[in-house]
C-alpha cells in the first residue's frame, strides 16, 4: 500500500484561487432605481428611507443620483435580495431593475 508524500511549498509562493472563482463569489448584484416622469422627489426619498432604512440624508443623495443622472444603485446583495428589493420598489411604484455589478 502506497501512501501520498506530502508536498513541499515554498513559502515565498502564495496558494491564491484562480481569478474566475474570486470574481463570481465577490460580484455582488445591484437594485437600480430609475428616473421617472412620475414620482415626487419627496415621496422617493421617503421610500428610500422607509424600505432600506437609509437616513435623511442618504436617501436624499440617492434620490438626487436618480433625478440628476437618471438613475441610481440603491443596494447591492445576492440576486435573491435584490430581486426583492426590485419588488418591493415595484410595489412603490418606482421603476427599478437588476443588474449584476462589474
Amino acid at each position: 500500500m502506497s501512501t501520498a508524500s506530502p508536498v513541499e511549498v515554498d513559502p515565498g509562493l502564495e496558494q491564491v484561487p484562480e481569478h474566475d472563482e474570486i470574481t463570481v463569489l465577490a460580484t455582488p448584484w445591484v437594485t437600480i432605481v430609475w428616473n421617472d416622469p412620475v414620482n415626487l422627489m419627496s415621496y422617493v426619498t421617503f421610500v428610500f428611507q422607509k424600505h432600506f432604512g437609509y437616513s435623511r440624508k442618504k436617501a436624499e443623495k440617492l434620490m438626487m443620483e436618480v433625478h440628476e443622472d437618471g438613475r441610481s444603485v440603491v443596494s447591492t446583495g445576492t440576486r435573491e435580495e435584490m430581486e426583492r428589493d426590485v419588488q418591493a420598489m415595484h410595489e412603490y411604484g418606482l421603476w427599478a431593475t437588476l443588474s449584476k455589478s462589474e
